[in-house]
């Protein structure tokens, strides 16, 4: 009796209706193509975390037949990076090449400057050993605002300068090598030893390397040290020797030689102060 039943319910489901098989038909393709989009648009991510890696798949196009860009996307390990250099980072400054020696012969700076200073002009001239790259022009507009200051040695009253190009003169500035001053300095019996500068006769001899490189003390002042040698070794034509310190904390005296060391007093290139008195100090050698 229940085999009976059995078969009689199974002929009743075939003979339904045709529609309905075509509506279970569509029903399941559609649950299907939502599981299928589901599983391909969503992913489980790596549960480590930092060594994830997103990648976009390759896609089908309705304009082209070419893959899109693969794009990936790597955690940066910051604890193995190495920093490099800016570009825009200053070079260190580059030493200036000096010479040992040069020929002896000198340029000299054209032109004629203005007088400067009361009493008897002592005329000068200003040359530069050829060869080297320093405008004789430039050294000699130098020169000139040394001498013109008022702390320089027209504040005596009585001394005046003025630069020319030819004719009789008093003195010659000189800048030149280690070498050429060695030599015109040793034809009067004083040794620089390819360091330092001199005042021999009427030559006012200047060491490239110290108009260059200064001292130590003036090594981020060059150009206040250059007033220093021209104010010393023109001193020396004048007349004046060397004095030393006057006591700590003193300004230095232009005809002290601070290249030798400061001896407590603090650097001064002026032969004279803003006030116009004499800065010195006792006699030495």
């Amino acid at each position: 009796m229940t085999a009976h039943k059995a078969t009689s319910a199974r002929r009743r489901r075939r003979r339904a209706p045709a529609r309905g098989r075509l509506w279970a038909g569509l029903a399941a393709l559609a649950a299907l193509g939502v599981t299928g989009f589901a599983a391909e648009g969503w992913r489980t991510p790596d549960a480590g975390g930092t060594h994830a890696q997103v990648r976009t798949e390759p896609t089908e196009s309705t304009e082209s037949t070419e893959p899109a860009e693969r794009t990936t996307i790597r955690p940066t390990d910051t604890a193995k990076a190495s920093p490099r250099p800016s570009a825009s980072s200053p070079a260190a400054p580059r030493k200036p090449d000096i010479p040992a020696t040069g020929p002896g012969t000198f340029t000299t700076a054209p032109g004629t400057g203005a007088r400067v200073g009361k009493g008897t002009v002592l005329r000068y001239r200003v040359d530069v050993e050829t060869g080297l790259d320093l405008s004789a022009a430039g050294v000699a507009a130098q020169v000139e605002r040394v001498l013109g200051d008022r702390r320089g040695w027209t504040a005596d009253g009585h001394s005046a300068f003025q630069r020319v190009s030819s004719g009789a003169t008093d003195f010659v500035v000189r800048v030149a090598t280690p070498g050429t001053v060695d030599t015109i300095c040793g034809q009067y019996g004083l040794d620089t030893g390819g360091e330092v500068n001199c005042s021999v006769d009427r030559n006012v001899m200047v060491n490239l390397r110290r108009w260059l490189l200064a001292t130590p003390v003036y090594a981020k002042d060059v150009t206040a040290y250059r007033a220093l040698i021209i104010n010393h070794e023109v001193g020396h034509f004048l007349g004046h020797g060397h004095v030393g310190c006057p006591g700590p904390g003193q300004p230095a005296p232009a005809m002290m030689q601070q290249i030798k060391g400061m001896h407590g007093c603090v650097p001064n290139v002026w032969p004279y102060d803003e006030n116009g008195n004499y800065i010195t100090g006792p006699a030495v050698p």
